[in-house]
């Protein structure tokens, strides 16, 4: 391990160490070439190599270099396999060499607390299990190729609404076994190189001055050795930060919190050690972190294909009443404007620049597989008058032929970076159309693409559904051989799907500008809908296939105090050879504390010939039987009669097994059943969480939430918050115009809308680290100076920085 000799720190200025803890510009670290300290090149993941073309990279978006995109995460969670993952991170470290590309800002494992997260494609599911081990997989994949990988981000990060300023208040229980788990997953499994902190508050703390996320928990407890940066302009107090272990800032600040950190070592505010400890992970990660090039030729073209087969194990066949597959020779009605612009990622900092793409027509055409094809709506509004005809038109083929596929999905500007979604549905006009349709022709097939569940209200309607979610570069080819019947579908769900939105038990407490209480606690997805007996849509972990499985034995072998193996054999007793996901959930006996009635606790995947038999070994750690005890901090054992079960989903259950967990001193454990029995009494109907039961979890009363007046605005207020005052609202057109001036101008409308939406959740001290350098802290200080009724003192503070800038 090439690691920074003593030497070079002694030889290092005290503004030189201060300089390495923050970036040159948008992407890399800086350099020191009279101490041989190269600068470190990143880029945004997570499902593929966003480089942009510019080294400055205005704001951390721009022009980037095309690269594959791989499927994104809400699809290869679907997948359930550990290996697959692992392939994907070797294909993305190899282009990443191949782009000169030492770390790459991804996978990200924040929990899917309610369906409506506007970034949810980006993250593995509502299961930290299934996350963390998915994670680590895609992290043991990027580093055996020499790339760094960055886990992110850290942590409770779960929306995107005000998420610069946003406070997750959350019980340490529902944090250690839900929010934190995944994390402690990948970072004991993989060893991740980097750790990125998340924008958000955790309790009251900002996330990139947490001490005791970033040190108390990541390193002491966990063993993290390596280095931790911040989400881009997640920095809210530098000196703070690196007092609390954040090594680097990004991105740059152009020398401003460099000053900072130097005079804050001067007068004592810091300690010079602290300081030479973050340099020195900087230098040992860009010395390490420098991959060799790709010599392989044909990198890009095997890179699509695995695209394809990713997205092909990815996708979840949700209902099939025998349209599917689709026997060859016969003419399809393909109808939907996804069709033709098919949907393949998400918007936002992760979206990459495609090497190939290709449309569901394209694929017919190219395979010469005979189709008609109508729009069926619109992406966008604009066109309305039209709207009734192509309704219209999309019918009459539909009646008048046997085979119709339609194709419908969310459209790119319901799911961005930086914007939350508000409801379930579809667009209307789709919905509409799926109505007509699926009445004019009951074989209807549906192809579903987004990255978060919808409803359906015409699913009783149609034939068959197939959800692709939202698969990468090479979705055509996938979907096409997966309705013409050349693959099975073995895709299983990641994230439960609700009936309706006000049967998640988080939604009422999330999407709020400052806080967002968890009030739910450890009861997210499944662990709530099993719990309150909520029917739902989709259950998690639900999948069909072409064939059938006959689950036939499941045996539970204890090789150590702390590990047992569940044998699973099964059968596959269909005429199609497939693959089939087995889920195996500890059902949790009476306990001293509340606790979900089955847990995810290990998966497996396999792959059986029709008629053929196999058997999956699928190791139960010690968290299997295993609950986080606040009273005497740490994960304990409790004592019972577990129920270990083989699952198709998480209420399909088709096997059963006993584990007797004998009793052990545990000490005590709280006893919530007067003080919060609202989490108890999940069955006697609608969840409901009252605040004085959650704080009686929390152990406190969160502190009131800020009044914005004159004499009260800081650097932390918001655009949006500034809107309600006539001052405010002159600063918020002044910034909007000198945002406009340091950014390039997106190609992608999406892209630009996002951005600009963005802006509004924005605080004034996030402004100074995204407008390269157009504003700086000098300019914010004149703004607030400008808020709180020194007008002419504040006007001068901010003309003379944006004088120098």
């Amino acid at each position: 391990m090439n690691t920074i000799s003593s030497d070079s720190l002694a030889r290092m200025t005290l503004e030189e160490k201060a300089s390495l803890c923050s970036g040159l510009d948008s992407w890399r670290t800086k350099p020191i070439p009279r101490l041989e300290i190269p600068a470190l090149r990143m880029s945004d993941g997570p499902h593929g190599l966003r480089k942009q073309e510019s080294e400055e990279g205005s704001q951390g978006f721009g022009p980037s270099r095309p690269a594959t995109c791989f499927p994104t995460a809400c699809a290869t969670a679907c997948s359930f396999d550990r290996d697959l993952l692992r392939e994907l991170g070797e294909f993305l470290a190899a282009e990443a060499a191949d782009q000169e590309v030492g770390v790459v800002l991804g996978p990200g494992v924040n929990i899917k607390r309610t369906p409506l997260c506007g970034r949810s494609f980006e993250y593995f599911s509502e299961d930290p299990f299934l996350s963390g081990e998915l994670g680590a997989a895609m992290i043991l994949g990027l580093q055996s190729k020499g790339v760094g990988a960055s886990l992110k981000h850290f942590a409770a990060n779960s929306q995107e609404k005000a998420r610069f300023v946003n406070d997750s208040i959350v019980d340490e229980r529902a944090l250690r076994e839900i929010y934190l788990r995944a994390f402690e997953i990948a970072v004991k499994k993989a060893s991740p190189e980097t750790v990125m902190c998340s924008y958000n508050k955790v309790n009251g703390v900002y996330a990139s001055e947490n001490e005791r996320l970033l040190r108390d928990i990541l390193r002491e407890e966990w063993g993290f050795e390596g280095l931790v940066m911040s989400d881009w302009g997640a920095v809210n107090d530098r000196v703070r930060g690196i007092g609390a272990g954040l090594d680097l800032e990004m991105p740059s600040t152009y020398g401003d919190n460099d000053a900072v950190l130097v005079e804050s070592v001067r007068r004592g505010e810091l300690s010079e050690e602290m300081l030479t400890t973050s340099a020195a992970r900087v230098v040992t990660l860009a010395r390490r972190s420098r991959p060799a090039p790709s010599n392989h030729k044909d990198l890009y073209e095997h890179a699509h294909k695995f695209a394809e087969r990713a997205a092909r194990e990815s996708a979840v066949l949700l209902k099939n009443n025998g349209a599917l597959p689709i026997p060859p020779g016969e003419e399809l009605v393909i109808i939907g404007l996804m069709a033709v612009r098919t949907r393949y990622q998400g918007s936002g900092s992760s979206r990459i620049n495609p090497i190939r793409v290709l449309g569901i027509t394209d694929v017919l055409e190219a395979r010469s597989i005979s189709y008609q094809y109508t729009p069926g709506y619109f992406l966008s509004g604009r066109e309305e008058e039209d709207a009734e005809a192509r309704m219209n038109e999309a019918v009459r083929l539909a009646r008048e032929n046997r085979r119709v596929v339609v194709f419908a999905g969310l459209p790119d500007e319901y799911e961005t970076e930086g914007e939350d979604r508000s409801s379930l549905d579809l667009p209307a006009c789709q919905n509409a159309l799926l109505a007509a349709v699926s009445e004019a022709n009951p074989e209807t097939v549906v192809v579903l693409f987004g990255g978060a569940p919808v409803a359906m209200p015409w699913l009783s309607r149609v034939n068959a559904v197939l959800h692709c979610h939202l698969g990468g570069e090479a979705t055509a080819e996938a979907v096409v051989s997966l309705i013409t019947g050349d693959y099975s579908p073995c895709g299983k769900l990641a994230q439960s799907y609700p009936l309706r939105l006000s049967d998640c038990p988080a939604v009422p407490y999330c999407g709020h500008i400052r806080r967002s209480e968890y009030r739910e606690s450890i009861f997210v997805g499944y662990r709530y809908y099993d719990a309150a007996e909520k029917e739902v849509l989709f259950p998690f972990g639900f999948g069909l296939s072409y064939s059938q499985f006959e689950y036939r034995s499941l045996r539970i072998r204890e090789e150590s105090d702390r590990k047992r193996i569940a044998e699973v054999t099964l059968c596959n007793i269909g005429n199609r050879d497939a693959a089939e996901i087995v889920q195996i959930y500890a059902e949790n006996p009476p306990s001293p504390i509340f606790r979900p009635v089955r847990e995810l606790r290990g998966f497996g995947k396999i792959f059986l010939a029709s008629g053929e038999e196999g058997t999956l070994r699928i190791e139960l750690d010690e968290h299997t039987f295993s609950a986080y005890n606040v009273k005497k901090p740490g994960f304990q054992t409790i004592p019972g009669t577990y129920a270990i079960v083989a699952a198709s989903s998480s209420r399909d259950i088709r096997l059963r097994a006993t584990v007797v967990i004998e009793e052990e001193e545990t000490g005590t454990w709280p006893d919530y059943r007067r003080s919060a029995p609202c989490y108890e009494q999940l069955r006697q109907g609608d969840a409901s969480f009252p605040a004085d039961q959650f704080e009686a979890l929390l152990g406190y009363r969160p502190d009131p939430l800020p009044v914005w007046r004159k004499g009260t605005f800081e650097p932390n207020v918001t655009l949006q918050e500034l809107r309600s005052t006539l001052r405010g609202r002159m600063v918020v057109r002044l910034i909007h115009f000198l945002y406009s001036q340091a950014a390039e101008k997106e190609t992608d409308p999406n892209q630009e809308s996002m951005k600009k939406r963005a802006l509004e959740d924005m605080p004034l001290r996030g402004l100074a680290n995204l407008s390269n350098g157009l504003i700086n802290g000098q300019t914010v200080s004149g703004i607030v100076l400008f808020l709180n009724g020194h007008a002419m003192r504040g006007m001068q503070t901010a003309l003379r920085s944006l004088k120098k800038t």
